[in-house]
C-alpha cells in the first residue's frame, strides 16, 4: 500500500510565490522526525497517506485560506508522490476525524508554526483513534525562518526599501511554550537582517505585546520604516489586522505557500519513523 500523507492545517491563507534565499539548501531545517512527534502507528511502510492537521479557524471566514492549504497540499503532492489530503480541527469541512477516516495509518503533519494545544492535545489525541503517526509540526525550523526573510524582503522591495526595523508578528498561544516558534524564528531572523536592524516579537492574540503596541514602540525610538514580519501561515483575521496596522511600512505576506514549507513537510514525511503504541492507545 503507498504511504500517505495526511496535513495538519491551521486553517490560515497561503500565498501564491515566494522568492529563494540564495546559498541555502531546500531541506534547511527539515529536522529528523519520528520521536516526540506525538502519534503512535503500527508501521509507515503500509500507512495510507499523507494528511495535513489545521485548526480551520483562519480559513472559515473565506475561500483565501482554503486555497491556499490547498496550494500547500499539491505542492507537497507534487514533491513526495503520496496522497495527501488535509483535515480541520474547527470549522470547516472535512474533519481531521474524517479525513483520518479516510486514510487510517497515515502520517499526519500538523501545519502550525507553534506547539499550542491543537498540537501537543488535539491533533495526537484524534491521530491515536486512527493509528495515525504524528510527526512534529513547523515550529522553530530554519526553513521557516528563511521562508519568513523571503516574505519580509519582497514585503520591502513592494514598499521601496528595506526597513530599519521589524517586528514578528505570530499567532500567540496562552499554553506554555506555545509561542516559542515564533520566538525561535525571530531569533533566527535577526542573523539574517543586518545588525544595525532591530527585531522584536508581538502575538496577534492570547499574548502580549500586541503588533501595535511593538510598532508604536519602535517608532517613539525613532524608527521610521517598522516593516511587519507576518508569522503565520496563511491569510485570515490576522493578516487582515496586521494589514491595517497604522505607520507601518510594510507587512510581510503569510508563509504556507513557500516552497521552503512544501520542502519541509516532504521532508518531515520521508523521514517520518512508527512509534510505539502505548497499551490502550489504538482503540478505534
Amino acid at each position: 500500500m503507498t504511504r500517505s500523507l495526511v496535513l495538519a492545517a491551521h486553517g490560515s491563507a497561503l500565498p501564491e510565490t515566494a522568492d529563494a534565499v540564495d546559498g541555502t539548501g531546500a531541506g534547511d531545517g527539515a529536522g529528523a522526525v519520528g520521536a516526540g512527534g506525538g502519534g503512535c502507528a503500527a508501521g509507515l511502510v503500509g500507512a495510507a497517506g499523507l494528511v495535513g492537521a489545521g485548526d480551520g479557524g483562519a480559513a472559515a471566514d473565506g475561500v483565501d485560506g482554503v486555497g491556499a492549504v490547498e496550494r500547500l497540499a499539491r505542492a507537497v503532492r507534487a514533491l513526495t508522490g503520496a496522497p495527501v489530503s488535509v483535515g480541520y480541527l474547527d470549522h470547516r469541512a472535512p474533519s481531521l476525524p474524517e479525513a483520518l477516516a479516510e486514510r487510517p495509518g497515515s502520517v499526519v503533519v500538523p501545519l502550525l508554526l507553534g506547539d499550542g494545544y491543537h498540537r501537543t492535545v488535539d491533533i495526537p489525541a484524534v491521530a491515536r483513534a486512527f493509528d495515525c503517526a504524528v510527526v512534529p509540526g513547523l515550529a522553530g525550523e530554519r526553513a521557516v525562518a528563511l521562508a519568513l526573510y523571503d516574505r519580509l524582503r519582497a514585503a520591502e522591495r513592494a514598499a521601496g526599501g528595506a526597513a530599519d526595523a521589524v517586528v514578528v508578528a505570530g499567532a500567540g498561544s496562552s499554553r506554555p511554550g506555545g509561542a516559542d516558534g515564533t520566538r525561535t524564528a525571530a531569533r533566527q531572523l535577526r542573523a539574517l537582517l543586518p545588525v544595525r536592524v532591530p527585531v522584536a516579537v508581538a502575538y496577534c492574540s492570547a499574548g502580549a505585546p500586541g503588533p501595535a503596541e511593538e510598532v508604536a514602540r519602535l517608532r517613539a525610538a525613532g524608527f521610521r520604516r517598522v516593516a511587519v514580519a507576518a508569522h503565520l501561515l496563511a491569510p485570515g483575521r490576522f493578516t487582515r489586522t496586521l494589514a491595517r496596522l497604522p505607520d507601518t511600512w510594510a507587512v510581510s505576506a503569510p508563509l504556507a505557500d513557500h516552497t521552503r514549507l512544501a520542502t519541509l513537510i516532504a521532508t518531515r514525511y520521508a523521514q517520518a519513523e512508527p512509534e510505539p503504541c502505548p497499551r490502550g492507545s489504538r482503540g478505534r
